[in-house]
């Protein structure tokens, strides 16, 4: 029996997993108002806590994505899978900052494999030109964890305690690992895949990541790439908006708009809805700028990146509204901002990279950009209590916009992508 459209149900799979990832990282920031008082956590060491999962996070990204080219990305994810799981629900048993930030700390060492798996298994699964739309399609399940973070942590708070919240996640997460481990299989080892589908998937994608005999490059030949640092610098540049809607979003509600815990279960999550839009969007702007503009799909992604980097006008207009409602929408603008940036530039990374150094790279450009969200988390915890909000998020948009220009002007395809005809539009029910 063949399944049709299986590439389809396997970038669900990889969906699935990416909000298991992200619900676990986001439900200490929902849970922050609450666990600070319980636990006596100033907003200084709450920054702390959160610049230690970054940390750990950044350093072990292309570790992590090293490992998931050598042993593959069904065992790789899996064996990350299950240690992000059992290390979010430890921080039950924290008792003060310290032990949180450790907790924290191992969170962010083995949820480092996320976001290169989900790219590798979409540059496994995806020719060419319907790639951007995968990425865009997994990279939902990164907001959607954000956005059923705020629930499910307040539902934890008013029927029992915030310890709750990261035992149910990690079990959660142990249950993908299993499902994950049971389903997932390269299109080579796929038996439910239909001949045509695999000649649809191989015959679409470039010889570096159709070509069994493919080279990898040591590590330190790629970070000496000019395409490295043509997605390293936007990294650095712009994930730290994308950890500042993570981490404080729920505390400025509180602080800054004065919202009671009600109030944030019922907005906190709306950001992120937003970001679901943004993922899905930007990716079906690449083929949709490709066919209406005449530009060739890798130009096609570049110019997702600067309409996404434009938008951050939005979060940067926070500070000039009285009203808490015109903020949240705002920050909505934000969150899909980002996120259509975001997967245009894993598009990209997939574009610019062979499939046994896809996740290398992906990995050691996390590693820059949670480098330099962690340094300005840590100005974050040090300024928000100095000059407020406001101007933060205006420098968020200014470093976005810097980003933009980069990818714009250091990103160079060194191949060009298979000359068949655009379809549009790519729908997943729709797979051939």
């Amino acid at each position: 029996m063949k399944i049709k459209g299986i590439r389809w149900w396997m970038v669900g799979l990889v969906t699935a997993g990416l909000i298991v990832n992200y619900l676990a990282r986001n439900t200490l920031s929902v849970a922050a108002p609450t666990l600070m008082k319980d636990l006596g956590i100033t907003t200084q060491q709450y920054a702390w806590v959160v610049v230690s999962w970054q940390l750990c996070y950044a350093f072990m990204q292309p570790v992590a994505g090293y490992l998931l080219d050598t042993i593959g990305t069904k065992i790789g994810f899996f064996a990350f899978a299950l240690a992000w799981s059992l290390a979010c629900a430890a921080a039950a048993w924290s008792t003060g900052w310290q032990s949180l930030a450790f907790f924290r700390g191992l969170l962010g060492l083995t949820e480092a494999a996320g976001i290169p798996a989900g790219v590798k298994a979409t540059s496994e699964w995806f020719p060419a030109k319907e790639r951007s739309v995968a990425i865009g399609w997994f990279n939902i399940g990164s907001s959607i964890g954000a956005l059923l973070a705020p629930p499910l942590v307040v539902w934890a708070l008013l029927h029992g305690q915030w310890q709750w919240a990261f035992v149910i996640v990690g079990v959660l997460g142990i249950v993908w690992s299993v499902i994950w481990m049971a389903l997932y299989r390269h299109p080579r080892d796929q038996k439910l895949l239909s001949d045509a589908e695999r000649d649809h998937i191989v015959s679409g994608q470039e010889a570096k990541h159709s070509d069994a005999g493919a080279t990898k490059r040591r590590w330190t030949e790629i970070i000496r790439s000019r395409n490295f640092w043509a997605i390293g610098l936007p990294r650095i540049l712009s994930e730290p908006a994308w950890q500042t809607f993570n981490a404080w979003i729920p505390l400025y509600m509180m602080t800054e708009r004065h919202m009671n815990l009600k109030e944030i279960a019922m907005f906190a999550w709306m950001p992120f809805l937003a970001a679901d839009i943004g993922c899905i969007l930007g990716g079906y702007l690449s083929p949709f700028f490709h066919k209406h503009f005449k530009v060739s799909l890798f130009t096609s992604r570049k110019m997702v990146f600067v309409f996404g980097a434009l938008c951050m006008v939005g979060p940067a207009s926070v500070g000039f509204v009285a009203s808490p409602y015109t903020a949240i929408a705002l920050l909505c603008v934000g969150g899909f901002a980002h996120q259509t940036l975001s997967g245009a530039l894993y598009s990209l990374t997939s574009d610019m990279f062979g499939k046994n150094e896809v996740a290398t790279a992906t990995g050691m450009g996390g590693m820059a950009g949670y480098l330099g969200a962690a340094a300005f988390t840590a100005l974050f915890g040090v300024l928000v209590t100095q000059v407020g909000y406001s101007p933060l998020f205006v420098v968020l948009a200014v470093l976005d916009l810097v980003a933009a220009g980069v990818v714009w002007v250091l990103a160079t395809s060194g191949e060009k992508t298979p000359a068949r005809k655009l379809q549009q539009p790519f729908v997943p029910a729709a797979a051939k």
